[in-house]
């Protein structure tokens, strides 16, 4: 963690390190270092401004780290009061979601990705590979529980079901370890998804391996997947073929040089620092009236390149680079704040200087823009977040050395349960995520799709919903009993029941095709297991359906007839020698409003059928009715400019055209195929073939 603070004089970056024989905070500090090294030297960077640096050890310490964290900002290097002194901070390795509430945390900033997009981004590689059924282990602190929460919530949507969730803590008691090491023993999922610490991963996996549990596959986060000390603690192997995510790979011309150059903390007189290089070479220092014994002595001129171990790793370049970052923001910011040109306003005030960077103007300059050395642009969003870029890790043992970054490669992962074959349906667990059921054996008259997920009683539903059918014969019988009405002499009567008993019978004809395509399109396309869909649309509701459609043709119709009804009239203009009595329409808007809605509930057939004629074919139902509404709405599209421009009596014979024109085309196409299959094919009108189970054709 780098903190910002200034006070009369001097311009200071702290840094916390985890513990004094921690090698990677001693990179964090060499890369804090190499970073104001380059500042101070840089000639276009704060010219004549030094900055310079303190680090503390917090020992791993959360409450050691609060402690030094706030003596840092109130100047007290012992104790530490209430103060209203501000700090800004820059994170390297924070990834916790929580910091980017600004309510809580106003002015902290971080150079590496939240935790939202890392959850995010491993539910989309868990769905990636297909692994459905998976277990997760979470640190108990809000890195793991803010991170494995976003986790299972996106996994949810994906699709992605959890056989279980715990949770783990450093100081758990070795009985609360091994009941989670049973529940992954119990378990049938053999995906893990980890929100882990280090140290707690280590407590779990020390557990595995007294049980032998290996064969896993286990999915990181960027805590531990790209540690090799992770890697040296697993002498069981049972995280290989581990995949995660961690921050992309980064390159710092000098930083690597920089860090392995431990030469001048020799000449140090800090206790920290000799501490380290003994630790580095494994050898101690002759003290004043002491002797090294069992120890090789130090002298001080010890060679990094002769030595192997965590400080001589650069894998975790990309974290070092994100220090570098942080020290590089806070130079920006200042210099800005200090209007540095060729030179910085050395002449301001110290404590105008003070009082600035104890605002807010210091925050506000960090949330800027700029581009490393190597190309790379830096900036802050308005949660103080950077942009998230991360790189896919694959552990592979090559020689007892782990490569990090190998060729994907992954096995076969169980489910919690196999797809469904055809013939059977899925039947729900209890108590079980929905990836979770068992195969069940259709019964008689009810059919599957290819997975076992579409479930539905054909018998009860399709090629015999009786009662539409007979309603459709019903209603075309009116239908072609209209057609009589536009014959004799026009009566007051006759001319308001021959359109209102045409728009009436038709628009019961077309709901009651509406009707049967529904149920078709519904029950095929209930894909859920156990959906209960069809109990919606059953024959009770398939009645009312009816009812309601022809109900609002039937107030249209009313509304006409009231407000401005059709009546007989004598027609002197079309023809000078005759007189020609005929129907006038009285409200032109009354008569192409029945005529709009037939055409709008015809239309919304023929989409719907449509979408349904490739079902299986023997119930192809919806088939004829796409042909029977083709023909349908040919008939009265043509209708409406032959009707327009017949006059006289030709506009009634071309109205009773259309109508026995649209008539028959629903009656063959509806029921002819029925009654071909009834009179000359008896032999497959059974339910058996129906069901598609008859004998299967000959060549």
């Amino acid at each position: 963690m780098l903190l910002f603070h200034s006070s009369t004089g001097c311009i200071c970056m702290y840094l916390l390190s985890a513990s004094s024989l921690n090698f990677r905070g001693f990179q964090y500090a060499q890369a804090m270092l190499f970073a104001i090294e380059e500042i101070n030297n840089s000639t276009h960077m704060l010219p004549g401004i030094s900055l310079g640096y303190k680090i503390y050890d917090v020992c791993g310490s959360i409450a050691r780290s609060v402690r030094v964290a706030l003596a840092s900002v109130t100047r007290d290097e012992v104790a530490f009061t209430p103060s209203d002194t501000a700090c800004t901070q820059i994170g390297h390795i924070a990834t916790c979601a929580c910091l980017s509430d600004k309510t809580k945390h106003p002015s902290f900033l971080r150079t590496i990705p939240s935790d939202d997009y890392q959850s995010r981004a491993l539910a989309q590689l868990v769905k990636y590979f297909g692994w459905t059924w998976v277990g997760a282990i979470r640190t108990n602190d809000d890195y793991g529980n803010n991170g494995m929460a976003t986790f299972i919530e996106t996994a949810q949507q994906l699709g992605i079901c959890l056989e279980y969730s715990v949770s783990v803590f450093l100081t758990d008691t070795p009985n609360k370890i091994r009941q989670i090491v049973d529940i992954i023993k119990s378990s049938t999922s053999k995906v893990i998804v980890t929100f882990l610490l280090p140290l707690d991963l280590y407590a779990i996996l020390q557990e595995l391996s007294h049980h032998n549990l290996t064969g896993y596959q286990w999915v990181g986060t960027e805590s531990w997947i790209f540690d090799f000390q992770t890697a040296a603690q697993d002498r069981h192997h049972i995280l290989d073929g581990a995949i995660g995510l961690f921050i992309p790979s980064a390159h710092v011309s000098g930083m690597r040089e920089f860090i392995l150059d431990v030469k001048p903390l020799n000449s140090s007189s800090n206790k920290l620092f000799t501490e380290f290089w003994e630790t580095l070479f494994s050898c101690k220092f002759k003290q004043l009236n002491s002797s090294v014994e069992n120890q090789r002595e130090c002298t001080g001129h010890e060679d990094v390149t002769e030595v192997k171990n965590t400080y001589t790793d650069m894998t975790l370049m990309p974290l070092f680079y994100n220090v570098y970052k942080g020290v590089y923001a806070m130079a920006h910011a200042l210099h800005n704040i200090l209007s540095c040109n060729k030179t910085c306003n050395n002449k301001t005030d110290v404590v105008i200087l003070k009082r600035m960077l104890q605002s807010l103007m210091l925050l506000r300059h960090l949330k800027i823009q700029f581009v490393t050395k190597e190309g790379d642009e830096v900036y802050f969003d308005e949660n103080g977040d950077p942009a998230a870029k991360y790189e896919i890790i694959n552990w592979q043992p090559r020689e007892n050395v782990f490569n990090l970054g190998a060729e994907l490669t992954t096995g076969k992962i169980p489910f919690c349960s196999e797809k469904c074959p055809p013939g059977t349906r899925k039947v729900l667990q209890k108590g079980k995520p929905v990836c979770c059921f068992d195969c069940l054996r259709c019964a008689e008259g009810e059919i599957s799709n290819a997975t076992g997920v579409v479930i539905f009683n054909a018998s009860s539903n399709i090629t015999n919903n009786s009662e539409l059918s007979f309603l459709l014969l019903f209603s075309l019988t009116l239908c072609f009993l209209c057609s009589l009405t536009f014959i004799g002499r026009p009566s007051e009567w006759s001319c308001m029941l021959r359109h209102t008993a045409f728009g009436i019978t038709f628009v019961l004809c077309i709901s009651c095709v509406l009707g049967k395509t529904i149920v078709v399109l519904m029950a095929f396309r209930a894909t859920l297991p156990g959906s209960d869909v069809m109990k919606w649309f059953g024959p009770a509701q398939q009645k009312l359906s009816v009812l309601g459609f022809t109900l609002i043709q039937v107030i249209i119709c009313i509304l006409w007839l009231t407000i401005s009804p059709p009546f007989p009239f004598k027609n002197f203009k079309i023809f000078k020698d005759k007189i020609i009595l005929e129907c006038a329409l009285g409200s032109a808007v009354g008569f192409w409003a029945v005529l709009g809605y037939i055409g709008l509930l015809a239309i919304l057939c023929f989409i719907l059928a449509f979408l349904a004629r490739k079902l299986p074919d023997n119930f192809n139902e919806a088939k004829f009715i796409t042909f029977s509404m083709l023909i349908f709405c040919a008939v009265w599209i043509t209708f409406i400019p032959a009707y327009v421009s017949s006059p006289g009596k030709f506009s009634v014979a071309v109205e009773i055209f259309a109508i026995l024109a649209s008539s028959f085309g629903l009656l063959i196409c509806i029921f002819i195929p029925k009654c071909y299959i009834i009179l000359l094919k008896p032999e497959k009108n059974t339910k058996k073939n129906m069901m598609g189970k008859g004998a299967p054709k000959s060549s």
